[in-house]
């Protein structure tokens, strides 16, 4: 804020608006009244606040409290189009992108199937799913203001190359990062797709209001994100929490890992472990052979156990959550002694198909294998939680610009 200092009416008049601006995206719309009463502003301030954001088309009057008890009162809200942001969430097997207003809501979706299209270049597949979503949106690309990218792995930023993903064909140049800069008119940033998730469940889901937490995701690979000190903790090459390569007990060694696409704990407790397990329980897995990815045959598996869990028949399943809650519990012990976390949040398409008897599970093993006691919740952003995070890491950046009306 160039030209003012901290004190000045300026400044104050500022920090007003912005309180009022988060009350009206948190809250929903509100009258003069009850904004006055979250900031402590006098009427006569709340007032001249929303004259002032109304006509910096900030904010909208919309209705009245009508059929409230009291007089009525002139109700104000966001204004939803000041501002769209744009996220993508990409894996081998497609591109989903989606346009979101200014107050979170989602205004379009495209989903670009990639498979097997190894000679398009990454650049022209998000530039074909961007334009998509915000066709869907019915907007233009001048008009977002922002774009989030989830992958898998993490882009170095010493050398700008995408590492700890070598399934994810075109993703690989040099100078990928550069040239999507120069594609699209908008900023551009990356994080990893599970760090984004946990992005969502501390804006959106579990971790609410939780500073320090691990977020353990298992879907199409293993990997974890951490919070510390309410900030991403993403290590010296992007590469923190890529816990699939983490050495753990009950496997063989995996050596050159990074070549392998694998390690210990991906071994141990990813998603193909599921089948294998239900074979060697004599579970009858035909009916998950004929899903698409091993993932999804694995969520199934996992369902059925879960369902049956109660019931006096479902020895073999339970014995496929038991073995399956102590293959998660024994690289998280790893997670959890070193960094001692307050919260671990459980997430992804194997966590959300176990539900409640493979999270109970995976607490009572861990309060035998570590010697910290972190509270164990599933994942609350169950719907595309990748592309949930990419939008809320793009709308806080683009509040912070938007909000600021000290200039």
């Amino acid at each position: 804020m160039a030209g003012t200092t901290p004190g000045t009416p300026r400044v104050l008049r500022a920090m007003n608006d912005r309180a009022a601006l988060d009350l009206l995206v948190e809250h929903g719309p509100l009258s003069r009244t009850r904004i006055g009463e979250l900031t402590g502003l006098s009427k006569p301030t709340a007032s001249q606040l929303l004259a002032r954001l109304e006509a910096a088309g900030l904010v909208v009057a919309t209705g009245t409290t009508a059929g409230r008890p009291g007089p009525n009162a002139q109700l104000y809200a966001v204004n939803a189009r000041a501002a769209h942001v744009a996220g993508l969430d990409v894996n081998a097997r497609r591109i989903v992108a989606a346009v979101a207003d200014v107050t979170g809501e989602t205004v379009g979706e495209f989903e670009l199937p990639t498979p097997g299209r190894t000679a398009d270049s990454a650049v022209r597949q998000v530039t074909q799913a961007l334009d998509g979503a915000v066709q869907d949106a019915g907007l233009t690309l001048a008009e977002v203001h922002r774009v989030v990218i989830g992958t898998p792995g993490a882009f170095d930023p010493g050398t700008g190359r995408l590492r700890y993903a070598t399934h994810l064909p075109g993703w690989h140049s040099p100078t990928l990062l550069v040239e999507l800069a120069a594609a699209l008119p908008m900023p551009v940033a990356y994080d990893n797709d599970v760090n984004l998730v946990a992005v969502a469940e501390q804006r959106r889901g579990a971790a609410r209001g939780h500073d320090d937490f691990v977020l353990l995701w298992n879907e199409e690979g293993l990997g974890a994100a951490l919070v510390i000190n309410g900030r991403l903790h993403r290590g010296f090459t992007g590469g923190a929490g890529e816990v699939g390569f983490l050495p753990v007990p009950g496997v063989p060694l995996v050596r050159q890992v990074a070549q392998a696409n694998a390690g210990g704990f991906q071994e141990l407790a990813g998603a193909p472990v599921v089948a294998r397990m239900a074979r060697e329980l004599g579970i009858d897995d035909e009916p998950a052979r004929g899903c698409g990815t091993p993932h999804e045959a694995a969520a199934r598996l996992l369902a059925r156990a879960a369902g049956v869990a109660g019931s006096d028949g479902g020895g073999p399943y339970l014995r496929l959550l038991d073995r399956f809650a102590t293959a998660l519990a024994t690289g998280l012990a790893s997670v959890v002694a070193v960094l001692d976390p307050e919260l671990v949040v459980l997430s992804g398409g194997l966590i959300t198909a176990g539900g409640e008897p493979l999270r109970a599970r995976v607490e009572s093993e861990l309060g035998e294998l570590a010697a910290a006691r972190p509270r164990l919740v599933t994942g609350a952003v169950t719907h595309r939680p990748v592309l949930r995070g990419a939008l809320e890491s793009a709308l806080a950046t683009t509040r912070d610009d938007v909000f600021d009306t000290s200039r």
